[in-house]
């Protein structure tokens, strides 16, 4: 008896880990093919969002080509117009103009918010 129950408890904790870990990619990435390189919690071909969002939990500036922005704004410049060496040899391409800059925006923020 005592085996079941903490075989219950240990299930039902894994189970709510796992729902609290949980955050789909969201519409409007799926809808600009940002999958189609990075997941949330799994490298692709870029990094995990995740990760970037641990990497820059704490940061208050992003330098890009040699100048320094204030966090958001310089990972704004880095989605929309692209660059490499931050995560490895492999360039993320520019995603402007396809990608409107308020989209932009929005999955900016939301990869931020994901390590809060």
């Amino acid at each position: 008896m005592k085996s079941i129950i903490v075989s219950m408890i240990t299930a039902a904790g894994l189970m709510a880990a796992g729902s609290a870990l949980a955050t789909d990619m969201p519409p409007l990435a799926k809808k600009n093919s940002c999958n189609a390189c990075h997941a949330i919690d799994h490298k692709v071909v870029g990094p995990a969002w995740m990760d970037v969002s641990k990497q820059y939990k704490n940061a208050t500036v992003f330098v890009y080509r040699d100048k320094e922005y204030p966090l958001f704004e310089g990972l704004v410049q880095k989605v929309s117009h692209g660059g490499s060496g931050h995560w490895g040899s492999i360039p993320m391409p520019g995603n402007a103009p396809a990608v409107k800059d308020a989209d932009i925006r929005q999955l900016v923020k939301f990869i931020l918010n994901l390590a809060k």
